[in-house]
């Protein structure tokens, strides 16, 4: 991002970030509960709301914080939460439930070792697959990842504009060393981001269906309060938003809820790349580990290894295509994350058995570091 007159850099943590990233993409209402290592979030944002017009609440549990959040969504406000791998189990059931009722919020999972409550302060990256199979039922899911404070900051509110457009959740899965760690942030001028704000309906509240089909598969929830009037539930419902047990339309609805980001999964991926024009050997990392991986690539390349990087900011639409893409190129990729495996399974099942598949995998509760992916890259080659 070029600095501009207008922008101003701070010194924060990714955590410091978040908070300030979730303000900045219009956020108003923060739910949550204390849980390490995201509560910096949340003391952040208790310090700023009251001084901008947002409203904080603690409530008695995560269960309680993500239905807070749901509640707030619907009455217009752009509404967040943030967690860890304990809590965001905890908060599972109510997920499902705004992915079914299409409620737009931000879910910030700072993650740390598990399983239960496993390593509160230490850094980890398995709650991946949970935040794609968390709840039960089939529906679309997108989470996004960041590996620095300063694109916390701006996946953040790409995130809010993510869930906007789209009516769903969205979580963004960041991990402890990227939430502590302090390091310049360039803060833009705010009036200058690009914020999405939900579609409004144009028709009046008598003729207004909440869950009408469209095109584009994205329903117009109004806003509470607003004179009109509609039913939110659990349960599968047709355009009402009253519960059927009718099977067309049960059908029609689920597959609505996949479709909706399904089809426009090529405008939500995106990933960045290193040195992968010409590379023989592919990194597939994300959040902290892909720091990490880009130094090994660094230094890889001057010892003559042709090492590329692929770091997707967006886990879940996974990028499929791009990988095998990137698999009829090299010989071999591997995966480093600081889990048994949970995004190798992905890359192995996308490559199509076009290029093998090796794992560098951490789960003591240190971090992955550059020496290490050198060192088993050259295992490999």
């Amino acid at each position: 991002m070029p600095v501009k007159i207008s922008d101003k850099i701070r010194m924060m943590t990714g955590n410091e970030a978040c908070a300030e990233g979730a303000i900045a993409a219009g956020c108003l209402f923060f739910g949550g509960y204390p849980i390490t290592p995201s509560s910096e979030i949340a003391e952040y944002l208790s310090r700023r709301f009251p001084i901008i017009g947002g409203k904080f609440i603690q409530m008695e549990d995560e269960i309680g914080a993500m239905g807070s959040v749901i509640g707030a969504a619907l009455t217009g406000m752009k509404a967040m939460t943030a967690t860890s791998g304990p809590g965001f189990s905890l908060k599972q059931e109510n997920i499902g439930y705004a992915s079914m009722a299409e409620v737009p919020c931000v879910i910030i999972d700072v993650q740390r070792g598990g399983p239960s409550t496993g390593m509160p302060t230490l850094p980890a990256q398995m709650d991946v697959q949970q935040a794609r199979w968390g709840t039960h039922g089939d529906r679309g899911v997108i989470a996004l990842t960041a590996s620095s404070a300063q694109e916390t900051f701006e996946q953040t509110i790409h995130a809010f504009n993510l869930a906007e457009r789209y009516m769903t959740p969205v979580v963004l899965l960041i991990d402890e060393i990227t939430g502590h760690t302090t390091e310049k942030v360039t803060l833009p001028d705010y009036d200058s981001i690009e914020r999405v704000d939900r579609k409004r309906p144009t028709e009046p509240p008598e003729t207004y269906l909440p869950y009408k089909y469209t095109d584009d598969c994205i329903p117009t929830l109004a806003p509470f309060g607003t004179g009109y009037r509609y039913n939110v539930t659990g349960l599968c419902h047709n355009e009402t938003g009253f519960p059927t047990n009718d099977p067309k339309e049960i059908e029609r609805l689920i597959l609505r809820l996949t479709e909706k980001i399904v089809k426009n999964r090529h405008e939500i991926i995106n990933c960045k790349r290193t040195m992968l024009d010409d590379a023989e050997i592919a990194i597939f990392a994300y959040g902290s580990v892909a720091r990490s991986a880009r130094q090994a690539v660094l230094q890889l390349r001057e010892e003559g290894i042709k090492a590329g990087l692929l770091e997707p900011t967006v886990l879940w639409p996974f990028p499929s295509e791009i990988v095998l893409k990137i698999a009829e190129q090299v010989d071999s990729f591997l995966v480093a994350e600081m889990n048994l495996g949970q995004m190798a399974r992905e890359v192995e099942l996308a490559s199509k058995c076009k290029a093998s598949i090796h794992r560098l995998n951490r789960v003591d509760g240190s971090p992955i570091s550059p020496p290490q992916i050198v060192g088993k890259i050259k295992e490999v080659v």
